[in-house]
């Protein structure tokens, strides 16, 4: 069984994002292991780039601050290796194609499975060109993981079927960011899903309050959270690990 499965083994995963480098490694790797104590199943750690299409201003400016303070794709790989000397969770990446094309696909996957990282999510990959990537990952035993939007209709059964680790159901249209309210039918989506896929479905964008994350996972099997965490890493800069972890506690709590 993987990493990523036993994450969502008998209960309701809460997956956690952060920004790593906002404000340094050093913070990150602080929140990290913070989320992981406060009960995260797994968590997704962004690789911040310059142009990051399917963010919205918070995770933007995450962005910003991260490579303002020089982060690059080489240090990230060493900062998740350290993070494996203790850190039991599934890791994944959450970064864009040209991240990886830059710096080699075939290297960039090696690296990933060196240090431990175990899925790669890349939102601006539309299914029809994940064969780019999606072989690569699945010879080295990296799971390339899939996004369904509320506007994949009729590819939902197609994208579904060729599920990896999990899919990433995205709630809103638009960017990342939180919402007052999710108003799309997520569990006619996931009801679809259910038929085709082999792999658990875990909604995302826009969720922010414990209400809305216990909603979300009751018609699926769990809840991603990106945009609140880093706008309490944005607060409270390097003092941000025990804010982010009472926030991720709520979260679980609200899950079980």
């Amino acid at each position: 069984m993987s990493r990523i499965s036993q994450a969502f083994a008998g209960h309701k995963a809460f997956i956690p994002f952060v920004t790593c480098g906002d404000p340094d490694l050093e913070t990150t790797g602080r929140i990290v292991r913070a989320m992981e104590e406060a009960g995260a199943d797994l968590i997704e750690l962004g690789i911040p780039f310059s142009d990051p299409t399917a963010e919205g201003p918070v995770i933007q400016a995450a962005n910003v601050r991260a490579l303002s303070g020089g982060v690059t794709t080489d240090k990230i790989f060493e900062f998740v290796k350290d993070l494996r000397t203790d850190v039991k969770v599934p890791l994944v990446f959450m970064t864009y194609a040209n991240v990886v094309f830059s710096y080699g696909t075939e290297r960039f996957v090696k690296r990933c499975v060196e240090v431990g990282i175990d899925g790669i999510i890349l939102p601006d990959v539309p299914f029809e060109e994940k064969e780019e990537f999606a072989p690569i990952c699945r010879a080295n035993g990296i799971d390339f993981i899939s996004l369904i939007a509320p506007t994949s209709e009729d590819r939902i059964a197609m994208i579904a079927a060729e599920a990896e680790g999990f899919l990433y159901i995205v709630s809103s249209l638009g960017v990342t960011g939180t919402r007052s309210e999710i108003k799309t039918d997520i569990s006619a989506i996931v009801e679809q899903v259910r038929k085709s896929a082999k792999v658990p479905c875990a909604v995302g964008f826009g969720i922010s309050t414990p209400e809305q994350a216990a909603r979300m996972a009751a018609v699926s099997d769990g809840a991603i959270v990106g945009s609140a965490i880093v706008r309490i890493i944005g607060e409270h800069g390097r003092e941000a690990a025990t804010y982010v972890k009472d926030f991720v506690k709520s979260m679980t709590d609200a899950l079980k």
